[in-house]
Protein backbone atom coordinates (compact mmCIF):
# COMPACT_ATOMS: atom_id res chain seq x y z
CA UNK A 1 0.00 0.00 0.00
CA UNK A 2 1.29 3.92 -0.55
CA UNK A 3 0.84 6.34 1.46
CA UNK A 4 0.04 9.49 0.01
CA UNK A 5 -0.08 12.89 1.87
CA UNK A 6 -1.72 15.53 0.41
CA UNK A 7 -2.13 19.39 2.62
CA UNK A 8 -5.34 21.34 1.86
CA UNK A 9 -6.02 24.90 2.80
CA UNK A 10 -9.32 24.13 0.95
CA UNK A 11 -8.33 26.56 -2.21
CA UNK A 12 -9.19 25.34 -5.94
CA UNK A 13 -5.33 24.54 -6.13
CA UNK A 14 -5.87 22.03 -3.12
CA UNK A 15 -8.19 20.03 -4.35
CA UNK A 16 -6.95 19.73 -7.83
CA UNK A 17 -3.77 18.36 -6.51
CA UNK A 18 -6.26 15.95 -4.58
CA UNK A 19 -8.19 14.93 -7.59
CA UNK A 20 -4.66 14.50 -9.92
CA UNK A 21 -3.33 12.18 -7.09
CA UNK A 22 -6.82 10.26 -7.15
CA UNK A 23 -6.43 9.81 -10.91
CA UNK A 24 -2.51 9.13 -11.06
CA UNK A 25 -2.67 6.27 -8.49
CA UNK A 26 -6.32 5.05 -9.80
CA UNK A 27 -5.53 1.74 -10.33
CA UNK A 28 -3.19 1.54 -6.74
CA UNK A 29 -3.99 0.30 -3.30
CA UNK A 30 -3.68 3.61 -0.97
CA UNK A 31 -4.55 5.65 1.66
CA UNK A 32 -4.46 9.03 1.34
CA UNK A 33 -3.67 11.38 4.45
CA UNK A 34 -5.44 14.43 3.47
CA UNK A 35 -3.91 17.24 6.29
CA UNK A 36 -4.88 21.16 6.78
CA UNK A 37 -2.99 22.77 9.49
CA UNK A 38 -4.03 25.46 10.91
CA UNK A 39 -2.48 28.76 12.52
CA UNK A 40 -1.59 28.55 15.88
CA UNK A 41 -3.55 31.50 16.87
CA UNK A 42 -6.52 30.08 15.43
CA UNK A 43 -6.16 27.14 17.97
CA UNK A 44 -8.50 27.98 20.84
CA UNK A 45 -5.21 27.85 22.81
CA UNK A 46 -6.09 30.68 24.86
CA UNK A 47 -2.90 29.97 28.06
CA UNK A 48 0.86 30.78 27.39
CA UNK A 49 2.65 29.18 24.36
CA UNK A 50 3.82 26.39 26.28
CA UNK A 51 0.37 24.19 26.19
CA UNK A 52 0.77 22.15 23.33
CA UNK A 53 -2.48 22.54 20.93
CA UNK A 54 -5.32 20.76 20.80
CA UNK A 55 -6.04 18.33 18.19
CA UNK A 56 -9.47 19.38 17.66
CA UNK A 57 -11.16 20.80 14.79
CA UNK A 58 -13.58 23.51 14.57
CA UNK A 59 -17.21 23.41 13.61
CA UNK A 60 -15.89 25.55 10.21
CA UNK A 61 -12.86 23.00 9.51
CA UNK A 62 -15.24 19.87 9.97
CA UNK A 63 -17.62 21.17 7.44
CA UNK A 64 -14.90 21.78 4.84
CA UNK A 65 -13.49 18.28 5.30
CA UNK A 66 -16.65 17.19 5.06
CA UNK A 67 -17.25 18.71 1.59
CA UNK A 68 -13.85 17.40 0.15
CA UNK A 69 -14.80 13.65 1.30
CA UNK A 70 -18.44 14.43 -0.57
CA UNK A 71 -16.36 15.37 -3.63
CA UNK A 72 -13.89 12.49 -3.32
CA UNK A 73 -17.06 10.05 -3.25
CA UNK A 74 -17.57 11.09 -6.48
CA UNK A 75 -14.04 10.95 -8.16
CA UNK A 76 -12.70 7.87 -6.22
CA UNK A 77 -13.83 4.47 -7.87
CA UNK A 78 -11.23 2.43 -6.28
CA UNK A 79 -12.42 0.31 -3.44
CA UNK A 80 -8.52 0.22 -2.22
CA UNK A 81 -8.50 4.08 -1.88
CA UNK A 82 -8.62 5.31 1.81
CA UNK A 83 -8.78 8.72 2.98
CA UNK A 84 -7.86 9.97 6.06
CA UNK A 85 -8.32 13.41 7.25
CA UNK A 86 -5.51 14.84 9.40
CA UNK A 87 -5.16 18.48 11.54
CA UNK A 88 -2.81 20.12 13.73
CA UNK A 89 -2.07 23.58 14.00
CA UNK A 90 1.48 25.39 14.17
CA UNK A 91 4.51 25.63 12.27
CA UNK A 92 3.65 23.57 8.75
CA UNK A 93 6.82 22.37 7.80
CA UNK A 94 7.52 20.59 11.14
CA UNK A 95 4.09 19.40 11.02
CA UNK A 96 4.49 17.77 7.60
CA UNK A 97 7.86 16.27 8.72
CA UNK A 98 5.98 15.06 11.39
CA UNK A 99 3.40 13.52 9.78
CA UNK A 100 5.81 11.71 7.08
CA UNK A 101 7.58 10.40 9.78
CA UNK A 102 4.57 8.87 12.07
CA UNK A 103 2.18 7.69 8.90
CA UNK A 104 5.29 6.53 6.72
CA UNK A 105 4.18 8.26 3.99
CA UNK A 106 5.79 7.78 0.32
CA UNK A 107 5.14 10.84 -1.77
CA UNK A 108 3.74 14.40 -1.00
CA UNK A 109 1.44 16.13 -3.51
CA UNK A 110 0.77 19.93 -3.54
CA UNK A 111 -0.66 22.10 -5.33
CA UNK A 112 0.38 25.41 -6.71
CA UNK A 113 -0.98 28.49 -8.19
CA UNK A 114 -0.25 29.60 -11.89
CA UNK A 115 2.77 31.97 -13.07
CA UNK A 116 1.17 35.07 -12.80
CA UNK A 117 1.88 34.83 -8.41
CA UNK A 118 4.82 32.98 -9.05
CA UNK A 119 6.76 34.51 -6.19
CA UNK A 120 4.31 34.30 -3.77
CA UNK A 121 2.95 30.88 -4.98
CA UNK A 122 6.52 28.63 -5.65
CA UNK A 123 9.43 30.78 -4.34
CA UNK A 124 7.96 31.87 -1.14
CA UNK A 125 5.25 29.08 -0.77
CA UNK A 126 4.88 26.14 1.77
CA UNK A 127 5.41 23.88 -1.81
CA UNK A 128 8.61 25.17 -2.62
CA UNK A 129 9.25 24.97 1.53
CA UNK A 130 8.40 21.08 1.44
CA UNK A 131 10.24 20.55 -1.63
CA UNK A 132 13.40 21.66 -0.30
CA UNK A 133 12.99 21.07 3.21
CA UNK A 134 11.14 17.42 3.48
CA UNK A 135 13.02 14.51 2.58
CA UNK A 136 10.30 12.94 0.97
CA UNK A 137 9.00 13.04 -2.88
CA UNK A 138 6.89 16.14 -4.08
CA UNK A 139 4.27 15.82 -6.83
CA UNK A 140 3.81 19.47 -7.56
CA UNK A 141 0.25 19.97 -9.00
CA UNK A 142 -0.41 23.16 -11.18
CA UNK A 143 -3.65 25.18 -10.25
CA UNK A 144 -4.63 24.88 -14.19
CA UNK A 145 -3.12 21.03 -14.53
CA UNK A 146 -5.73 18.46 -16.26
CA UNK A 147 -5.06 15.03 -15.19
CA UNK A 148 -4.10 12.93 -18.02
CA UNK A 149 -2.06 10.13 -17.93
CA UNK A 150 2.00 10.89 -18.63
CA UNK A 151 3.15 9.06 -21.68
CA UNK A 152 6.39 11.52 -21.98
CA UNK A 153 7.83 12.01 -18.75
CA UNK A 154 11.26 14.63 -19.21
CA UNK A 155 14.05 13.65 -16.49
CA UNK A 156 16.82 16.84 -17.30
CA UNK A 157 20.37 16.12 -16.02
CA UNK A 158 23.46 17.50 -16.05
CA UNK A 159 25.35 13.70 -14.71
CA UNK A 160 26.63 15.42 -11.87
CA UNK A 161 24.74 13.00 -9.67
CA UNK A 162 25.40 9.32 -9.07
CA UNK A 163 21.58 8.16 -8.87
CA UNK A 164 21.10 5.79 -6.04
CA UNK A 165 18.77 2.63 -5.73
CA UNK A 166 16.12 4.07 -4.21
CA UNK A 167 15.91 7.43 -6.53
CA UNK A 168 15.84 4.64 -9.70
CA UNK A 169 13.65 2.77 -8.01
CA UNK A 170 11.35 5.14 -8.02
CA UNK A 171 11.47 6.78 -11.60
CA UNK A 172 10.96 2.85 -12.21
CA UNK A 173 7.74 2.56 -10.41
CA UNK A 174 6.59 5.92 -11.57
CA UNK A 175 7.13 4.32 -15.41
CA UNK A 176 4.99 0.89 -14.56
CA UNK A 177 2.27 2.97 -13.25
CA UNK A 178 1.80 5.12 -16.14
CA UNK A 179 3.69 3.41 -18.55
CA UNK A 180 5.17 6.41 -20.13
CA UNK A 181 8.35 7.26 -22.02
CA UNK A 182 11.25 8.74 -19.87
CA UNK A 183 13.31 11.23 -21.78
CA UNK A 184 16.31 11.78 -20.30
CA UNK A 185 17.57 14.96 -20.99
CA UNK A 186 20.89 16.52 -21.21
CA UNK A 187 22.42 20.22 -22.11
CA UNK A 188 25.99 20.38 -23.32
CA UNK A 189 27.68 23.50 -23.05
CA UNK A 190 30.19 24.34 -25.56
CA UNK A 191 33.81 23.44 -25.45
CA UNK A 192 32.77 21.82 -22.17
CA UNK A 193 32.77 18.10 -22.35
CA UNK A 194 31.61 15.56 -19.67
CA UNK A 195 34.26 14.84 -17.18
CA UNK A 196 35.15 10.98 -16.34
CA UNK A 197 32.42 11.32 -13.50
CA UNK A 198 29.43 12.37 -15.38
CA UNK A 199 30.64 10.05 -17.96
CA UNK A 200 30.41 7.20 -15.36
CA UNK A 201 27.17 8.29 -13.71
CA UNK A 202 25.56 8.75 -17.58
CA UNK A 203 26.73 5.04 -18.09
CA UNK A 204 25.15 3.56 -15.00
CA UNK A 205 21.70 5.29 -15.55
CA UNK A 206 21.99 3.94 -19.04
CA UNK A 207 22.46 0.35 -17.93
CA UNK A 208 19.93 0.31 -14.88
CA UNK A 209 17.30 1.89 -17.18
CA UNK A 210 18.63 -0.84 -20.21
CA UNK A 211 18.49 -3.45 -17.88
CA UNK A 212 15.71 -2.37 -15.96
CA UNK A 213 13.12 -0.64 -18.49
CA UNK A 214 14.67 -1.49 -22.60
CA UNK A 215 11.59 0.11 -24.10
CA UNK A 216 11.12 2.76 -22.25
CA UNK A 217 13.29 5.50 -22.33
CA UNK A 218 15.37 7.57 -24.80
CA UNK A 219 18.63 9.94 -23.99
CA UNK A 220 18.72 13.31 -25.75
CA UNK A 221 21.62 16.04 -25.71
CA UNK A 222 21.37 19.34 -27.05
CA UNK A 223 24.98 21.75 -27.15
CA UNK A 224 23.48 25.36 -25.58
CA UNK A 225 24.86 27.57 -23.26
CA UNK A 226 21.33 28.28 -22.03
CA UNK A 227 20.67 25.11 -19.99
CA UNK A 228 17.13 27.30 -18.75
CA UNK A 229 15.57 27.82 -21.98
CA UNK A 230 16.55 24.62 -23.57
CA UNK A 231 14.88 22.45 -20.79
CA UNK A 232 12.00 24.39 -21.38
CA UNK A 233 12.21 24.27 -25.23
CA UNK A 234 12.48 20.46 -24.42
CA UNK A 235 9.41 20.50 -22.55
CA UNK A 236 7.17 22.17 -25.22
CA UNK A 237 8.80 20.87 -28.31
CA UNK A 238 8.33 17.35 -27.23
CA UNK A 239 4.60 17.55 -25.47
CA UNK A 240 6.17 16.21 -22.34
CA UNK A 241 3.37 15.49 -19.84
CA UNK A 242 5.55 15.41 -16.65
CA UNK A 243 8.84 16.50 -15.52
CA UNK A 244 10.70 14.36 -12.80
CA UNK A 245 13.77 16.02 -11.08
CA UNK A 246 16.16 15.09 -7.95
CA UNK A 247 15.95 17.74 -5.06
CA UNK A 248 19.53 16.90 -4.34
CA UNK A 249 20.44 18.98 -7.64
CA UNK A 250 19.70 22.20 -6.86
CA UNK A 251 21.07 23.69 -9.69
CA UNK A 252 18.21 22.20 -12.02
CA UNK A 253 15.86 22.46 -9.23
CA UNK A 254 16.86 26.79 -8.89
CA UNK A 255 16.90 27.23 -12.43
CA UNK A 256 13.76 25.65 -13.49
CA UNK A 257 11.74 26.50 -9.87
CA UNK A 258 12.50 29.86 -9.00
CA UNK A 259 13.02 31.47 -12.29
CA UNK A 260 10.95 34.36 -11.81
CA UNK A 261 10.44 35.46 -15.37
CA UNK A 262 6.95 34.75 -16.14
CA UNK A 263 7.33 34.01 -19.74
CA UNK A 264 9.40 30.98 -19.30
CA UNK A 265 7.27 29.74 -16.52
CA UNK A 266 4.40 29.23 -18.55
CA UNK A 267 4.67 25.50 -18.26
CA UNK A 268 4.50 25.71 -14.43
CA UNK A 269 1.01 26.30 -14.72
CA UNK A 270 0.23 22.70 -16.69
CA UNK A 271 2.98 20.68 -15.98
CA UNK A 272 3.01 18.45 -12.59
CA UNK A 273 6.54 18.06 -11.49
CA UNK A 274 8.07 15.17 -9.27
CA UNK A 275 10.58 16.13 -7.18
CA UNK A 276 12.77 13.16 -5.82
CA UNK A 277 14.60 12.35 -2.56
CA UNK A 278 17.01 9.81 -1.76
Amino acid sequence: MKHILIPTDFSKNSWNALEYAIYFFKNEDCSFYILHVGELSKSEIKNNSFVFPRKTSSPVIRKKLKSIFERIAVVSTNDKHHFLALQDYGNFIDIVRKTVETKKIDLIVMGTKGASGIMETIVGSNTGDVITKVLCNVLVIPENASFITPQKIAFPTDYNLYYTYPILKTIAELLRITNANLQVFNVEQFSIPLTDQQEKNKDYLKDYLEETLPKSHSFYSVKSKDVKSSILNFVSDNQINMLTMVAKNLNFLQQILFDTTIEKLSFHTTIPMLVLHE
